[in-house]
């Protein structure tokens, strides 16, 4: 079994880009595009631990300050479980994350994302 600890470079490289766009986006009350560059944070670091419980913790965030009653309970669901099965690494890859897909839906990468997950 392999257990994720660290994110690669190149992932918390991008990772890192999106939480900035996701935070532009809020900044600007582009809350289409805020939930956008989330849904992106959560495929990139899905399989480690903390990017992944950060993407979530966001995701909450992102539920309450819209008032939506189904992300935020989404969300603690997902809080609660989420960081252990990115150490383990069993993560249905390519999720989204939030509480509009199911918690344990493999989804295609978008194909930016997937040749990132390709790069070593």
């Amino acid at each position: 079994m392999k257990l994720n600890f660290k994110i690669p470079y190149h992932l918390k490289t991008a990772y890192s880009k999106e939480v900035d766009l996701y935070r532009i986006a809020i900044a600007n009350q582009d809350y289409c595009n805020a939930w956008y560059h989330l849904e992106r944070t959560h495929i990139i670091g899905q399989s480690y631990p903390i990017q992944h419980t950060y993407s979530h913790w966001l995701m909450l965030k992102f539920g309450l300050k819209q008032k939506d009653i189904k992300e935020v309970f989404g969300q603690l669901l997902r809080l609660a479980v989420g960081g252990w099965k990115s150490f383990i690494n069993h993560v249905p890859l390519g999720n989204t994350g939030g509480a509009n897909v199911p918690p344990l839906k493999k989804i295609p990468f978008p194909s930016d994302i997937e040749q990132l997950m390709n790069t070593q």
